[in-house]
């Protein structure tokens, strides 16, 4: 029996999420809404695959 094919956005969008997750749960800055110079790397990128997520699963909803 094969696997299905791996999601490679949603692979990457859940490593930023952990990746942020675990930054925010380590800075008392990010935890009080304000992101340090450090945490700003993390963020954007969950952002920016969270977007690219959500997109892909709007144009598959059509």
């Amino acid at each position: 029996m094969t696997k299905p094919p791996t999601d490679d956005l949603y692979v990457r969008y859940m490593k930023a999420f952990e990746d942020s997750l675990e930054h925010t749960n380590n800075c008392e800055a990010c935890q009080n809404g304000q992101d340090c110079v450090a945490g700003a790397p993390f963020h954007e990128r969950l952002a920016r695959l969270q977007d690219a997520y959500q997109a892909r699963q709007k144009q598959q909803r059509r």
